[in-house]
């Protein structure tokens, strides 16, 4: 990363605690994170409030360290996708991990990945916004380290974004985007519509076309063989375009996939990819592997069908208070809607913490959540006292970190040693 770069990081540190950031020591107001974070506070016992997300940090690293395995082992280029955390420190972990660049997938994560140093940006979304477009030009034009490329799937949005790019200095790279299937998400739905997008590029000077790219996560009835069969379709329009002549003023040619819950089959299909007539960056962009989660992802994760590559930690924990205990088969903790992700599944009861010893929370399920509340049905053997700490696990990181704007980066026993800011 630039100086500069560094700089905007290391600014990040002099940010002062106060009511924006929930969870954190009342007593640590006013203090910067920075100085925050040299007290090495403990989680339990260093006044912080519940409730309170926490982020493993041998965890975290663990899964940093096993994608960039992945992806070299395969013959990966990694561009995680940013949205996940939306957090400029994770982004250069991930960088420092090898990552060939960060997905993203509106502008103003651009706008914040850029504040951070990132060079390489792959918006995997289509970009007919005219003043967005019109800001990333001006930054490819002022700064020739900067790389961005960005899907189109129509012929409008070809002509919108040459109309919002007449007098670039540089073209803007795009990849045309292939549908995982009729009714899934964007994309061109035949190789036909691909190949009027392509020509549509070809005859403006503002755009340039370099690849192509989808998500396979949209294939209507995923399994290995609908997903395969959909990866292959991606790379023979690839081959197609370049057996046409399509790719001429290209450096090399990029074919992306790969969400977090199909890459073992991109990593298949892209091994297949044969000779074309320039290199081929081949485009992983998973992005919930950083945090990994404690249910829809723990289910999902293609190490399960390749255990013998590796297993991902879920490294998020919420922890909140037991503040009711209204009846022996009931109580409520202090963390709801507003604090746990709960679009794909509801959290799940792993710990109970009292009086400085902490054990599974036998017999305790999460049932339903109010905005401020978890409600727990508690079965006869659940030991469960008002006062108690509960830790919970959580499912879909997408929506554990956007509800935290400064999360602490805890040891496994507890010592914060870090404080990761996001911005969403």
């Amino acid at each position: 990363m630039s100086t500069e770069a560094l700089a905007a990081l290391a600014r990040l540190a002099e940010e002062r605690v106060d009511h924006r950031f929930k969870g954190l020591p009342p007593d640590a107001d006013g203090l910067t994170v920075g100085e925050l974070a040299a007290q090495r506070r403990n989680l339990f016992t260093g006044g912080f409030t519940t409730p309170v997300l926490a982020l493993s940090a041998e965890r975290l690293e663990h899964n940093l360290a096993l994608m960039e395995t992945y992806a070299a082992r395969h013959g990966l280029a990694f561009a995680p996708h940013g949205k996940t955390s939306m957090a400029p420190q994770l982004f250069r972990r991930q960088l420092e991990r090898g990552a060939w660049g960060i997905t993203l997938a509106v502008p103003h994560q651009v706008w914040v990945a850029r504040a951070y140093g990132v060079q390489r940006v792959f918006l995997a979304n289509e970009l007919v916004d005219p003043a967005a477009l019109r800001r990333i030009s001006a930054e490819l034009d002022s700064d020739d380290g900067f790389r961005f490329v960005c899907y189109v799937d129509s012929v409008r949005g070809v002509e919108l974004m040459d109309a919002a790019l007449r007098g670039a200095r540089r073209p803007l790279d795009v990849v045309v985007e292939l549908a995982a299937g009729d009714g899934a998400r964007t994309g061109v739905r035949t190789e036909r519509e691909g190949a009027a997008v392509a020509d549509a590029v070809a005859a403006v000077p503002t755009l340039r076309l370099v690849g192509v790219a989808g998500y396979e996560g949209e294939v209507p009835g995923a399994d290995p063989e609908r997903v395969h069969t959909w990866l292959r379709r991606l790379v023979g329009l690839a081959a197609g375009f370049d057996e046409a002549g399509r790719f001429t003023d290209a450096e090399e040619i990029v074919v992306s996939a790969g969400g977090s819950a199909w890459f073992d089959a991109v990593a298949d299909v892209f091994a297949g990819i044969g000779e074309l007539s320039l290199p081929v960056l081949k485009l992983l962009r998973s992005g919930a592997y950083v945090s990994h989660d404690d249910g829809h992802y723990r289910k999902l994760t293609p190490f399960n069908r390749v255990p013998g590559e590796g297993a991902l930690e879920p490294a998020f924990r919420l922890w909140a208070q037991v503040v009711s205990r209204p009846s022996p088969d009931q109580a409520f903790v202090n963390a709801g809607k507003r604090d746990a992700a709960y679009d794909l599944d509801l959290p799940v009861a792993q710990t109970i913490r009292r009086d400085g010893t902490q054990r599974p929370a036998t017999g305790v399920e999460v049932t339903a959540l109010s905005d401020q509340h978890a409600w727990l049905r508690t079965a006869a053997e659940a030991d469960v006292e008002v006062g108690d700490w509960i830790g919970l696990g959580l499912s879909h990181p997408c929506t554990s970190f956007d509800k935290w704007p400064l999360i602490p980066l805890a040891e496994a026993d507890g010592t914060v040693v870090d404080y990761i800011r996001t911005f969403f």
